[in-house]
């Protein structure tokens, strides 16, 4: 059981000087306010082995529903089964004093579960020297740390133990507050390039690599506006992947007599698939991907357009990414194959880029294609997304961007399944290009304050 931070400081405050005390609690502070931005939507933290000098600063200020910690020789709890909940396993520096990363991390691994997370703190090892000056002058205390890898070896262990680095973030470049200068420089540092890589430690999240062990239940959501030529066709170039497919269908104000097409559609199929239906009272497509997976009874969910200009043939690459343990977040990208004549305008297809860039640097998550329709996640991943965008905001037309952002800070691990995009058949596009364009801007902007600078939004909601 954790004790009280009033509790925690004043021991540590009894125990050493003033000015060590001040140093140790600033640099756990900000540490624990960049893992709480994604740990407070988790179910648990676990903190394993800590080293004896580790006080318990950094766990005791992580904001997170429950948490324990288990000491080197207490066994470690068998997450091996746990499906929908998620936890996060702290490892504070154990790496800097460890002889063998590989099999620590491969030991964890068999405990864990796909929905884990391993969260190391890693010393920068360009600034191994600072640790020993410090330790001669007695600003800091304990061992001097031994193995110092560069962020190109973690991956290389990651990858050899069965895990891969969903999420990575730049932390602690000055260790003191100095009546707000030192805060000043943590929160702006990591955003200028080349003096971004002169941070004294970094937080590498680490996704275990774990495929389905049977085929998961799937809902699939077609929001429909205008589009009754093509929801035949959504329905017959669906693919069987083998496992019970929901399908939902979420009509938006029609003037075309779509809502009758759908209904046509599932009295002639309703026999071979699992086909509801519903009309959305809200506007936009973002509103009605909102009630279609409110509707949703599958282990899984996902997004067709029922303009079908990115193939329902390919769902089950989605699916398959998926069970295989590739990514919990799996993301059509329609930017890597030349599309057909009319698929996608020009100023579109820069926009496209433009945003895709922007998050990936904006979320520290590689994504190729933001604005894609398809996109395939865990009906529990959902849930807690619901949960950040009430603390974030509810302002996405399309429900792309409340999808991508929280999966890139909750660390899912995003896999991106290259499409060829397709010119539409039937009717034309409900999106303004220069007026939507204009709200995604204006996400992307709210996003890189609040996410990139940020973590003071654990830092605000800790001071309540």
């Amino acid at each position: 059981m954790a004790m009280s931070q009033k509790t925690l400081v004043n021991e540590i405050f009894s125990s050493e000087s003033d000015t060590e005390s001040r140093w140790r609690l600033y640099i756990n502070r900000l540490l624990a306010e960049q893992i709480s931005v994604f740990a407070r939507y988790y179910d648990q933290l676990i903190q394993w082995m800590p080293r004896k000098e580790d006080t318990g600063i950094l766990f005791d200020f992580i904001d997170v529903p429950q948490k324990k910690m288990i000491r080197d020789g207490e066994s470690f709890p068998d997450l091996s089964q746990d499906k929908n909940s998620r936890t996060a396993i702290l490892l504070n520096g154990n790496i800097n004093y460890h002889y063998d990363i590989q099999g620590l991390l491969m030991q964890l691994r068999r405990s864990l579960s796909r929905t884990s997370r391993v969260v190391l703190i890693v010393y920068n090892p360009y600034f191994s020297w600072l640790y020993r000056l410090a330790n001669w002058m007695n600003i800091r205390r304990g061992e001097v740390p031994t193995t110092f890898i560069t962020r190109e070896t973690l991956h290389e262990l990651a990858t050899l133990a069965g895990y891969s680095i969903v999420k990575t973030r730049l932390a602690v470049y000055f260790p003191w507050r100095l009546w707000g200068i030192g805060d000043i420089i943590n929160n702006l540092m990591f955003i200028i390039p080349g003096l971004r890589w002169l941070c004294l430690t970094y937080i590498a999240v680490l996704r275990p690599i774990i495929a389905e062990p049977a085929k998961p239940s799937l809902s699939c959501i077609i929001p429909a506006r205008n589009e009754r030529g093509n929801i035949e066709n959504a329905i017959k170039r669906i693919p069987d992947l083998g496992c019970h497919l929901e399908i939902i269908f979420v009509e938006g104000n029609s003037t075309d007599d779509t809502w009758s097409e759908i209904n046509r559609v599932r009295e002639r199929y309703g026999k071979n698939f699992d086909i509801k239906m519903y009309q959305q009272t809200g506007k936009g497509k973002g509103d009605a991907v909102r009630l279609g997976f409110s509707k949703a009874t599958g282990d899984l969910l996902t997004i067709l357009d029922a303009d079908l200009t990115m193939p329902p043939e390919l769902i089950g690459r989605f699916y398959d990414a998926y069970c295989t343990g590739l990514g919990d977040f799996i993301n059509g990208s329609r930017l890597v194959y030349p599309m057909e004549k009319q698929a996608m305008r020009f100023l579109n297809r820069l926009g496209n880029v433009f945003f895709a860039k922007a998050l990936s640097w904006g979320l520290d998550t590689d994504i190729g294609d933001s604005l894609c329709g398809t996109k395939l996640l865990a009906k529990h991943d959902y849930e807690r997304m619901i949960a950040w965008r009430k603390d974030f905001g509810d302002f996405d037309p399309f429900g792309d961007f409340e999808l991508i952002f929280p999966a890139g800070i909750l660390g899912l691990g995003c896999v991106d399944i290259p499409v060829r995009y397709l010119e539409r058949t039937y009717g034309s596009t409900n999106i303004s290009r220069f007026k939507h364009g204009f709200m995604l801007l204006k996400m992307t902007l709210i996003g890189f304050i609040r996410i990139k600078i940020g973590a003071g939004n654990a830092r605000s909601r800790r001071s309540q």
